[in-house]
C-alpha cells in the first residue's frame, strides 16, 4: 500500500475554521491516510482554567500525574472525538485511537536523566496489523498522543514522534509519506518572515541551523524525528501549512523537504 500519515498541531485544532478546512482537505486527501493529532495549545488552555500551568522543557511537556489525566482527558477525548465526528460529515470513515487501543503503540517512561519529564512516553514498538487492517477497510486511524507502556500506564508521547514512529513502522512493508502540518509555511531562517521559507533541509544544513540557533525550542524535536524517520526508510518527510498539504502531495515546491544525506531524497 501507498500511505501518507499526516500530522496536525493545536494550532490547526484550536481554531474551527482551520480545522473544518482541514478536515475537508484530510478527507480529499488522495489514497490511505493514518492522522496524528497534538493538541497542546487547548491542553494548555484548559489546564489554565483548573489552576495547572503548563511545564516545558526544549519543547517538550514536562507530565507530572495531574497534568497526564488533563491531556488524557484533552487529546484522546475531547479534540480526538471531535476529529472523527467531523470527518463522518465530509465522507471520510475514521477510528479514533490511543495507543493503548489494541496494543497499538507500546512506550516505555522515559528515564530520568538531567531532566525528570515524569509520566512522558518514548515509543518501543508499533503494532501495524491493526492499522494495515483499518486502512485496507478505507478507514483512517486518527491517534491521539496517549501510549502505554503495556502494564496499565498512560503515558504522554509527543506527537510528532508518534507519527514518525508510525510511519517508520509502516514503512517497513509499504511505501509511506509523512506530512508535518503546522503554522508556517516550512521552516523559516526568520520565524517572522514567511518569506524566508527554507525549501530543503540536510543533514548538514541541519547542524548549521542548530549552531545558530536559528532552529530551536518545539522544531528541534519534530526535525529530529523527519531525519530518523527518513533514515528508517520512510520514502520523503515535508513541512509546511496544511492548506498546501495537496500541493506537497503532488511534488509541488510548497513547504521544505527534508534529505538525508545518507540515504539521498527518496
Amino acid at each position: 500500500m501507498d500511505i501518507s500519515v499526516i500530522k496536525i498541531g493545536g494550532n490547526v485544532i484550536d481554531h474551527p475554521e482551520k480545522s473544518t478546512q482541514f478536515l475537508k482537505l484530510f478527507s480529499k486527501f488522495p489514497g490511505k491516510k493514518v492522522l496524528v493529532h497534538g493538541g497542546g495549545v487547548m491542553a494548555s488552555r484548559i489546564g489554565k482554567s483548573l489552576g495547572i500551568q503548563p511545564k516545558m522543557h526544549l519543547g517538550r511537556r514536562i507530565t507530572d500525574k495531574e497534568t497526564l489525566d488533563l491531556v488524557t482527558m484533552v487529546y484522546a477525548g475531547l479534540i480526538n472525538k471531535n476529529l472523527v465526528a467531523q470527518l463522518y460529515t465530509y465522507g471520510q470513515m475514521a477510528i479514533g485511537l490511543t495507543g493503548a487501543d489494541g496494543n497499538a503503540i507500546r512506550s516505555h517512561k522515559r528515564p530520568e536523566k538531567e531532566v525528570d519529564y515524569g509520566f512522558v512516553g518514548d515509543v518501543e514498538q508499533v503494532h501495524t496489523e491493526l492499522l494495515e487492517s483499518l486502512l485496507q477497510q478505507a478507514i483512517a486511524p486518527v491517534f491521539s498522543a496517549i501510549t502505554h507502556d503495556g502494564k496499565g500506564q498512560l503515558l504522554n508521547t509527543n506527537a510528532d514522534t508518534i507519527a514518525s514512529e508510525i510511519a517508520t513502522a509502516l514503512a517497513k512493508k509499504h511505501k509511506v509519506n509523512l506530512y508535518f502540518c503546522f503554522d508556517k509555511t516550512g521552516v523559516l531562517m526568520d520565524a517572522n518572515n514567511e518569506a524566508s521559507l527554507i525549501p530543503l533541509i540536510n543533514d548538514d544544513i541541519y547542524k548549521e541551523l542548530i549552531r545558530d540557533e536559528i532552529i530551536h525550542s518545539g522544531m528541534i524535536p519534530k526535525l529530529e524525528n523527519a531525519f530518523k524517520a527518513l533514515n528508517k526508510g520512510v520514502n520523503h518527510v515535508w513541512l509546511g501549512l496544511p492548506e498546501n498539504l495537496l500541493l506537497a502531495s503532488k511534488g509541488k515546491n510548497a513547504g521544505t523537504i527534508i534529505e538525508s544525506q545518507k540515504y539521498g531524497l527518496y
